[in-house]
């Protein structure tokens, strides 16, 4: 029995190590290929595709909806209101970092390279390159890549000239690319575009860590139960 503990143990320990060094490895990925990032991410932001080209309050509602906690991490979020597992450094990690992300062991090293992302590039970068990144869903000409583009090729005006049923939507549709469809009537996509309109208002707020679906801003929700949530001010700058 004392050996077969020793040995399970042992085993316990390896795979540890084996997963710490898997996202040790995503880090200095990361690490090495940051000067590439910055480049790329720069070249973004002067062609207005930043994330402080959506406005100030356009950007406060992205992030209130897609990492509530952004400003205050360093990549990894367990415990902000509606977070999630993945924050914006995470999520942009599995498009720069994997060639085909797989999930279970593969969010070690998205992890890490998360985590070397935040250290070596400002959140203005990395949000800008999220931006970029994000799929967007089908649109009439086949698969959408980039917020930016995708605002122009639904809706013909960049995000910042959107009105907010337009902007909502198209930050609705990030959670499930594959399933929304922007360009049709989608009960689904406008129930969720409804609940970020409340949640942005600050007329509700998400029901525990994992509420990314923002259960707890659906419209059956009791008012008694509704707070005011926020996560971001409004003058705060990147």
């Amino acid at each position: 029995m004392r050996r077969a503990m020793k040995i399970g143990t042992v085993w316990l320990f390896v795979l540890v190590m084996m997963g710490f060094g898997y996202g040790a490895f995503g880090y200095w990925d990361a690490v090495r290929q940051s000067n590439e990032f910055i480049k790329r991410a720069n070249a973004l932001i002067v062609d207005g595709r930043g994330p402080n080209d959506l406005g100030t309050e356009r950007l406060r509602q992205l992030i209130l909806v897609q990492d509530p906690g952004y400003y205050d991490h360093h990549g990894v979020d367990l415990s902000t209101l509606g977070a999630g597992l993945t924050t914006v450094s995470q999520s942009v990690s599995k498009r720069l970092g994997f060639d085909e992300f797989r999930p279970g062991i593969g969010k070690i090293r998205q992890t890490g390279f998360a985590l070397g992302l935040e250290s070596q590039l400002s959140k203005e970068q990395i949000l800008a390159l999220f931006l970029d990144t994000v799929e967007m869903g089908r649109g009439a000409d086949g698969w959408m890549t980039g917020f930016f583009h995708a605002s122009e090729r639904v809706y013909g005006r960049p995000p910042a000239d959107l009105s907010d049923k337009e902007f909502h939507r198209l930050v609705a549709v990030m959670i499930a690319p594959g399933s929304f469809r922007l360009l049709n009537q989608d009960g689904s996509l406008d129930d969720r575009a409804a609940r970020i309109a409340r949640l942005v208002a600050g007329d509700c707020m998400p029901s525990d860590q994992r509420d990314v679906w923002l259960d707890g801003c659906a419209l059956n929700v009791e008012p008694q139960q509704v707070v005011p949530f926020q996560s971001y001010s409004a003058d705060r700058r990147l």
